[in-house]
């Protein structure tokens, strides 16, 4: 059984990333290939051709159709071999999977389980990726680590002070405690950490303009099993929202995270960095996405090297936990739920479709 659930939506890719090529990607264990038809439409398949296994990936697209690069066994949107070399008669069983897709948001998910479970609705929306009133900055690292650290290390932002000082860190995000609440039935984890009188990391000071102490708040949800958010205001010390009307003395950063696994020890960490200041200044934009790589790549260094401490140790280790890992635990323990709910319903389906 994989450690991640499964009959939910993962993000694959960035919109921008499927164009008029192939683009090979593991999605939780799944090798698939996804392009784009002349008429917009995003596909994805299994990536392995039925005849010799050849990377589907690795081949190239006429007519929205993928001609294998092996022996030119041709293949339509749903999967379905259309032709093949020296032979005019196709087996029905020629053909590969087809995976269901959905584009919001300016992401590409995929439903990985049972494809006639997928339900549009359960996508977690994240709608400033692609709002006039914000400019977003993107990118994608791989870990050579598995996924529930990503998740550990999101969920708990002391880390910050330590990891990414002279970054995003400042003494107070390890010192201001944190509140945690969980929605059961929505899969949601909210942590909240409120400063009200912060140091200015250089990451906001230089993009802001702020010169001085501030007030920092941290607002996390994160909605299992991919979608991260982090809604970040910033505002000079002692400035707060007001109580009606628009929030227009503060600075608002929205950070987006799919966490993705593509195999048991490996993670897409697919980061976007969302403003709603200074939205044509191409010197903040800059700023911004080359200051959230080298936090982003901070993260990819650590977990990378946590992943072989965990790998490693001895069974039934047991760590310490402590008050900054409540929403850690909860994730965990809502993880755990929806791996057996996921395993329940692909065998529940399967008992209905036995014949």
């Amino acid at each position: 059984m994989p450690s991640w659930p499964v009959n939910q939506w993962y993000v694959a890719a960035y919109s921008e990333e499927i164009g008029d090529g192939l683009l090979g990607r593991t999605i939780c264990g799944e090798p698939l290939v996804f392009y784009r038809t002349g008429e917009g439409e995003v596909v994805a398949l299994a990536d392995r051709c039925v005849h010799r296994r050849y990377p589907l990936s690795l081949s190239h697209l006429k007519d929205d159709q993928i001609v294998c690069g092996y022996h030119g066994f041709t293949y339509d949107k749903t999967g379905a071999c259309v032709a093949a070399p020296a032979q005019k008669r196709i087996p029905r069983t020629a053909r590969v999977p087809a995976w269901t897709v959905r584009e919001q948001d300016s992401l590409v998910w995929v439903w990985i389980g049972d494809q006639e479970l997928a339900d549009e609705a359960l996508i977690p929306r994240a709608r400033w990726l692609d709002s006039p009133n914000y400019t977003v900055v993107r990118g994608m690292e791989p870990l050579k680590a598995r996924y529930s650290l990503l998740v550990d290390n999101l969920m708990d932002l002391s880390h910050e002070t330590y990891l990414h000082g002279g970054y995003i860190g400042t003494p107070e995000v390890a010192q201001t405690p944190i509140t945690t609440e969980v929605d059961e039935d929505a899969n949601v984890v909210y942590v909240s950490r409120h400063m009200d009188d912060a140091e200015c990391p250089p990451f906001y000071s230089k993009s802001t303009g702020i010169d001085g102490r501030i007030t920092r708040w941290q607002d996390v949800e994160y909605h299992a099993p991919c979608l991260y958010l982090l809604h970040s205001r910033i505002a000079p010390a002692g400035v707060l929202p007001p109580q009606e009307g628009p929030d227009d003395k503060a600075f608002h950063v929205e950070v987006t995270y799919g966490i993705t696994p593509s195999t048991e020890h490996e993670t897409l960490d697919f980061w976007m960095v969302s403003r709603d200041f200074a939205l044509d200044d191409e010197e903040v934009t800059e700023f911004l996405a080359t200051n959230n790589h080298t936090v982003v790549m901070q993260d990819v260094v650590a977990l990378d090297l946590l992943e072989k401490v965990v790998e490693g140790e001895k069974e039934n280790y047991q760590e310490l936990s402590i008050n900054i890992d409540t929403g850690a635990l909860a994730a965990r323990r809502i993880l755990t739920k929806l791996v057996a709910q996921g395993e329940e319903r692909t065998a529940a389906a399967k008992a209905v479709s036995a014949p």
